[in-house]
């Protein structure tokens, strides 16, 4: 597995993928009805922030992360990264790949931690990687995140020191 930046020309293998698990509405706390335009410019980011994609040895996109300052002024020294795998390629270690990525871009950039502001609590698979990333749960906003199966369910707020990685 290959992960290199991504570029516009990546969004239609994006997309596909972006849009169902956006409009599934477990995940993330995008809109549900969010358009191609829109999905595309609120993942592609501009420098100095990043987007990657994870691509298998024939071009095939697995999976894509989007990273940033995740608030500006006397606290831009904090990373945040979000992450999207296609469904049809996960198990294969794509999002483990692509955290440690962006683990290893922010620590290359200067960020003294990363933090993630919103970890559905019912996305077991998603926490259970952070953690063993060294991502802890600092706090969660009680039914924070309306699941549409789940009804409401918390919202974790996870944070992981970067001095300490290798």
């Amino acid at each position: 597995m290959l992960i290199r930046d991504a570029v516009t020309e990546d969004w239609p293998a994006v997309w596909p993928f972006f849009h169902a698990i956006v409009a599934a509405g477990e995940t993330f706390t995008y809109p549900t009805d969010l358009t191609s335009d829109q999905g595309r410019d609120w993942w592609l980011l501009p420098a100095p922030s990043r987007t990657v994609v994870a691509v298998d040895e024939d071009g095939t996109v697995l999976g894509t992360a989007k990273m940033n300052r995740n608030h500006l002024g006397n606290a831009s020294h904090i990373a945040s990264a979000s992450y999207m795998v296609d469904p049809a390629h996960s198990g294969r270690g794509v999002g483990r790949a692509l955290a440690a990525y962006t683990l290893a871009w922010a620590r290359e950039s200067g960020y003294r931690a990363m933090q993630f502001n919103a970890v559905v609590a019912s996305n077991e698979r998603a926490v259970k990687l952070y953690h063993s990333l060294g991502f802890e749960i600092l706090g969660t906003l009680p039914e924070g995140f309306r699941h549409p199966t789940e009804g409401y369910v918390g919202l974790h707020i996870m944070h992981r020191a970067l001095s300490d990685q290798p």
